[in-house]
């Protein structure tokens, strides 16, 4: 014995209600849905012939309509906009240009993809579109961690999004985005940066030497002021703090102690400006006082090191300096405070160095010695 199919109500129109909100009609040979929201009457195409498939997709959209997350498309947040307000927002968190300009090229590859895409609002950027960004983004040769790093942003810019209720719910929801393994950490042993530091030249010489000094990043040596600096009491130091509309990376102020050294190559430098390492005055720049440029000190720094036959940059002075002071048997915790903020992944490299740097040491003291045998019977 077979069960009747059941018929669903129908309304004076023709129409099989679906709940309280929607309707079902036939137009033609495809399936549409009637509903009611926000005061007005909506027909949707359900974009099928099938009417089993076509009920299940008006359910959904009943039960979108009862817990309040239905949204019509004519008033989904439009990408361009949001994406806008999103770096508007950021910008009132105070976070530093650097990271700004980061997410704006982000998001203009996103407005590009999307164009080729003819997606104007958010719930177009779903897992499917971000396949296509991830392609687009490796073809332009952005590496494995750019890539991953552009999709959390995308995944940020629609939980602010969602925050906002400018959509109902994240297109996103669900999406893999797997960490790129990270690869070991490039630095000179500490007899290579000697030899750069001996090669170096007036202006460069300078600030290059204070980043080996001190492990500090490029943009905290650019941004030192001679407020920052102390010289003259029984401790020097460095005071690496945010000023204008700059901030250190980790957002907090820290303190780096000095050297005899590092206090000696302060104490050469004359104190006209503001900032400890001023750029050149050129015919091009002719005011002085300005900040030293990465650009020109990277740029001088590669021929010094095509010169001595060494591969390298400007942040490989940092890694050196922190692979040095484990060797020396600097704890990790006196280390995180002078060099800030280190991702615990990454400093484990650096461990893997001094492991290896122990490991030597021990060769060198008892040369030839092997392991004495093990008893197995013990």
């Amino acid at each position: 014995m077979t069960k009747k199919n059941k018929q669903r109500p129908m309304d004076h129109e023709g129409a099989e209600r679906v709940g309280e909100y929607v309707r079902m009609h036939r137009r033609g040979t495809t399936w549409h849905a009637n509903l009611q929201h926000g005061g007005k009457q909506i027909r949707k195409s359900l974009k099928t012939t099938n009417k089993k498939l076509a009920l299940r997709r008006a359910l959904v959209l009943e039960r979108e309509l009862v817990t309040g997350t239905y949204q019509h498309p004519r008033q989904a947040a439009k990408l361009q906009t949001t994406s806008d307000q999103y770096l508007a927002h950021l910008r009132t968190r105070g976070r530093a240009k650097r990271t700004l300009a980061k997410y704006a090229n982000c998001f203009r590859v996103l407005s590009d993809v999307a164009n080729q895409r003819h997606v104007q609002r958010l719930a177009g950027v779903d897992l499917a579109f971000i396949d296509i960004f991830r392609e687009r983004r490796a073809k332009d040769g952005a590496g494995p961690t750019t890539v991953f790093k552009d999709v959390v942003t995308i995944r940020q810019l629609m939980r602010f999004a969602v925050r906002r209720k400018l959509i109902a719910r994240d297109p996103l929801d669900g999406i893999e985005n797997q960490r790129p393994k990270r690869r070991p950490q490039p630095f000179w042993t500490w007899e290579e940066v000697e030899r750069i530091l001996a090669a170096l030249k007036s202006p460069f010489r300078e600030p290059i030497t204070l980043l080996a000094l001190t492990g500090a990043r490029f943009g905290e040596m650019q941004h030192l002021s001679w407020d920052d600096v102390e010289l003259d009491g029984k401790r020097p130091y460095l005071k690496i703090q945010g000023k204008d509309d700059w901030k250190p990376k980790s957002g907090d102020a820290r303190v780096i102690p000095l050297s005899d050294r590092a206090v000696a190559l302060l104490r050469s430098i004359p104190r006209n400006h503001r900032w400890v390492f001023t750029a050149r005055v050129t015919a091009r720049h002719p005011q002085a006082g300005r900040q030293v440029s990465e650009r020109r000190l990277l740029a001088y720094l590669k021929r010094v090191l095509k010169a001595l036959g060494l591969q390298g940059h400007l942040h490989t002075l940092r890694h050196s300096f922190i692979s040095y002071a484990l060797v020396q048997g600097i704890p990790e915790a006196v280390l995180r405070e002078w060099v800030g903020h280190v991702d615990r992944e990454i400093l484990r490299w650096y461990t893997h160095i001094a492991d290896s740097a122990s490991h030597e040491a021990m060769q060198r003291l008892l040369p030839g010695a092997t392991s004495p045998p093990i008893d197995e019977t013990t």
